[in-house]
Formats: C-alpha cells, structure tokens, sequence
C-alpha cells in the first residue's frame, strides 16, 4: 500500500461513479471484502462473494445499483464495478517507479536512440539501431536487439528478450523472461535429417499489449508474425511463427499457437488449450479450457473438446467404449440398410 490519501468523492469522479454516503471519507488503500479495513475501498462484481458484504470493514464498496441497500458502508455505485476496480487499482500500486536515465552497468550501442525520458536499468543491453522511445522502461538485465523499437510509455520487466527487427508499440507491458522474436521452428527435411529455414521475419507488436512472464512469440518465417493492438497473452504461451492474433483478443496461459494460423478479433482461448497451425479463428471466438483445435474457426461463439474428469475407473470404461465407436457405427450403417431394404 502507498501513502496515497484521496477523499470518496474524488475517487467516485475519477470513476464516473454515484457516491451514497460520506463522499468526504478519506481512501489509503484497496483491499477485498473480507480483509479490508478503516481507510480502504473494496468491491463487489462476482455474485459469489456477496455473503461477505454484510460484515466487510470496508470504508467504502465499488458496487452495482441491485446491490446497494445490502451494503453497510458507504457506497460507489457502477454498472462494471470490476472496470472500476481496475482502474483505481493502479492509484494504490506499490510497484516502483524507475528513474529516466541509463544505468551505468548498461551497455548501450552509440548508434542506438534513447530518449531522455526512458529508463535503461542495470546490465541491460541496447543493440545498434535500437529504439527506446519517451517514458519507455527497460527492466535490469534486458535485451533489445538490433534495429528493435520500444513505443513511448511501454515497459519491459527485468529479464524480457527481444531479438532483431522486433518492434512494440505503445504502452504495451512484457512481463520478466518473456522472449521475442526467436527463430520459428522451421526445418527442412532430407532422407531423415532436418535442416534449419532462416527465419527473415520480425515480430510488430501492436499498442496496449500484455505478454506475460516466459511467454514466448517467434519471429516471422519470410512475413512478421503479428500481434495487434489490445491482445493480452498470459504467462508461458507460445506464439508460433507468422501466427496473426487480431485485436483485443486475450489467450490464457499454456496456450500453444502453431505456424500461420490466424486469430480474429474479441477472441479469448482458455488455458492449456492448442490450435494447429495453417488454420483461421474467426473474430469473437471463445475456446474454453484445454480445446485442441484441429479445424478452421470461422463462426462466433463458444468451443470446447475433451471429455471432462471422471473417477479412473469410470474414465477407463468409457475409454474402451470410445475404441468401440467406429465398429458400433458400421454395424449400425449395417442395420441401417438392412431396415431399409424390408421397409
């Protein structure tokens, strides 16, 4: 928690939100119903946790207007409380704020451009033609590599690799060990003996990106691969070569994305799922949890595979069931005809 103090009723302008109550209620931190305590705002968006507004401590509660007259506290009333939550976090964010400047440990290339605003942390290594524009933080122990460009107000966490030609819009976010720009998984095979493609491509990044920790994106094989404005990728997803993901779109973490496949837009692909390579994921697509895709995508809506959990000795039977179904289904094409024949 900081030592921001901020009143209910400036908050609730920031937030575009309805005070009920104190609006001269003084706000230190944020917090969940059940932990929060004098000073601190909480909210409310999951119907879940509703049993615990009655008794929470709060010294006020971001909620919708069904809920109000349940709460004890003061009250800032939203239609998204979540949204609102979200944006008042980053008010109380205890992260540290670095220093524009290079560290003396860094090494940077006299033909590379830093503006006076970005931030160069210790042992942090800047190649020839690299870009670091305004307010751009490059974490300790940070890799840009040659001809890459960082867009104003981005931030790279410490340990983040970006390779040659790679290029990241603006206030975008990239999480510690992420990597990208690898070479793709390119080879060519002779009589059993795989020989390596040159990746040529680049990776461009869009603005207002998220690539989570030890997430991996590989560059282009000939074109760039492609991540447009808005996606979030969470930690340790792998981004094949020349894979496009459209705007706004979100992949959970162990995602895995294979060569050339496109992802529309407003798609979100739940965790661990997988999708071939060479296929097109039309826009607004939701895989949930662990879908292996195997087909093109090209209608909105909701897609699942996999059979759920089961105790062991049910999954087994039913797993010898499923052997089965190729012969159940030509016997029964079999009856089928049969039926016919007398009819």
């Amino acid at each position: 928690m900081t030592n921001n103090v901020h009143s209910l009723g400036e908050i609730a302008q920031a937030l575009g939100a309805k005070v009920v109550g104190d609006a001269n209620v003084q706000i230190n931190g944020i917090a969940t119903l059940q932990s929060a305590g004098e000073g601190q705002i909480s909210f409310l968006a999951n119907p879940a946790y509703g049993r615990y507004l009655k008794d929470t401590r709060a010294a006020a509660v971001i909620l919708s207007p069904e809920m109000a007259e349940q709460c004890p506290t003061n009250v800032l009333l939203l239609d998204n409380p979540y949204l609102g939550y979200a944006r008042l976090s980053h008010w109380f964010d205890p992260q540290p704020k670095p220093e524009a400047g290079i560290h003396p440990s860094a090494v940077v290339d006299p033909s590379a451009t830093v503006a006076d605003s970005a931030s160069i942390g210790p042992q942090a290594v800047i190649e020839a033609g690299a870009a670091i524009a305004e307010r751009a933080v490059i974490g300790a122990g940070c890799f840009v590599g040659a001809r890459s460009a960082v867009g104003e107000d981005s931030r790279l966490d410490a340990r983040v690799t970006l390779y040659h030609d790679v290029i990241v819009g603006k206030r975008c976010l990239i999480l510690s060990g992420a990597v990208v720009g690898s070479a793709g998984f390119g080879f060519a095979n002779d009589k059993g003996v795989w020989h390596r493609i040159a990746q040529v491509g680049g990776v461009v990044v869009g603005d207002d990106v998220e690539i989570g920790a030890n997430t991996t994106i590989d560059r282009g094989a000939l074109d760039n691969t492609r991540i447009d404005n808005g996606v979030k990728l969470d930690n340790l997803v792998q981004i094949a070569h020349n894979v496009t993901i459209g705007e706004h779109t979100a992949l959970a973490a162990l995602v895995g994305v294979a060569g050339s496949t496109r992802i529309g837009r407003h798609c979100v692909v739940g965790g661990a799922s997988g999708i071939a390579g060479h296929l097109e994921i039309g826009d607004q697509v939701h895989l949930t949890g662990m879908t292996m895709v195997t087909r093109s995508l090209k209608e909105p809506g909701v897609y699942s595979s996999g059979v759920g959990v089961d105790t062991n000795r049910r999954w087994q039977k039913n797993v010898v069931r499923f052997r089965q179904l190729n012969e159940m289904a030509r016997k029964l094409r079999e009856l089928e005809k049969k039926l016919l024949k007398r009819a």
